[in-house]
């Protein structure tokens, strides 16, 4: 049971690490942020004052640590501060977008999850022969093609030749599967060879002998037995791949013009509206590291050699 405080306590660290990392960048931004702030409400030439108002409300001429101190406690309440290029609070901007931005994303690891297993599962099946070769190849494939080349070859030849879907996705469940698919193409492939490696690595275990002789069909010994074993790094995957998931959002979301807090961020990138690029930044950072977490945890729960490692560690 001490695996669990410490890994806690390790995200956290990871947390704090992260967070001065992200504050950093945001004080090295070149340009001056009161006066961004002032163009964003309509002021294009603003007066000396003005200014000094404006850095007075940012707090812009307190020390870095108190600044520093001020934006944690600002994070830790959930205030990612305020958009130069609206005025608006970012955790507001980001809350009227994240059930588009969740859909998608839940939406795409669903379909990676289940490509990775029909690959992975068929390729592992029949190593070594036609199976194996061509969805080897089809992942491949699936890997090599950045995805917004395939978003925009979609909606090419689906959506504008074929009429398959819409041009312009509104966020909703009717136009969720298209930039899903895009989205999950390239991590599906990623855990799919993982998968197949570790099935071939727990099939040459010697108990699947001893099961086989037993009289269990090869579907048994590769779903109850071969499965659960290579099951850890197939989830740790996941777990990375699901903050991966949120940090690729922002060009399939561009492409698809999905209302999303991807598309949002790419559009503050333009503006160089640098309070919503660093939200979004380590809103994708504690997604990672609770991923990561959760999947951790859930390993060590299904593999009890982890286990004893950390324990022994």
């Amino acid at each position: 049971m001490t695996v669990i405080p410490r890994r806690i306590g390790q995200a956290l660290v990871t947390l704090l690490g992260a967070s001065l990392i992200v504050f950093g960048m945001l004080t090295v931004t070149p340009g001056d942020p009161a006066h961004r702030v002032l163009a964003a409400r309509g002021i294009t030439e603003p007066t000396p004052a003005a200014v000094a108002a404006v850095s007075d409300e940012l707090r812009l001429n307190d020390p870095i640590l108190v600044r520093f101190g001020g934006w944690v406690s600002g994070v830790v309440t959930g205030d990612l501060g305020v958009s130069w290029r609206t005025g608006r609070p970012v955790a507001d901007e980001f809350v009227t977008r994240l059930p588009a931005t969740l859909r998608l994303a839940g939406v795409a690891m669903a379909l990676a999850v289940v490509l990775a297993l029909l690959l992975g599962t068929i390729a592992a099946a029949a190593p070594g022969r036609w199976p194996d070769t061509v969805f080897r190849a089809v992942a491949l494939g699936m890997l090599a093609v950045p995805s917004f080349v395939f978003g925009v070859i979609v909606l090419d030849v689906l959506v504008v030749r074929a009429g398959l879907g819409r041009v312009i996705a509104d966020g909703s469940w009717g136009t969720v599967f298209l930039p899903a698919l895009t989205l999950a193409l390239a991590p599906a492939a990623n855990w799919s060879r993982v998968l197949r490696t570790s099935l071939l690595e727990a099939g040459s275990a010697p108990y699947l002998q001893v099961c086989a002789a037993r009289g269990a069909s090869r579907r048994r010994l590769l779903w109850v037995h071969q499965l659960p074993n290579a099951a850890p790094p197939f989830l740790t995957l996941i777990g990375l791949g699901a903050a991966a998931l949120i940090g690729g959002a922002p060009i399939v979301e561009s492409v698809f013009t999905w209302p999303g807090i991807g598309r949002y961020t790419i559009e503050a990138i333009d503006a160089r509206d640098m309070p919503v690029v660093i939200g979004f930044t380590l809103v994708a950072v504690v997604v990672y590291v609770v991923a990561s977490l959760v999947i951790d945890l859930a390993c060590a729960v299904l593999d009890p050699r982890l286990r004893a490692d950390r324990a022994a560690a």
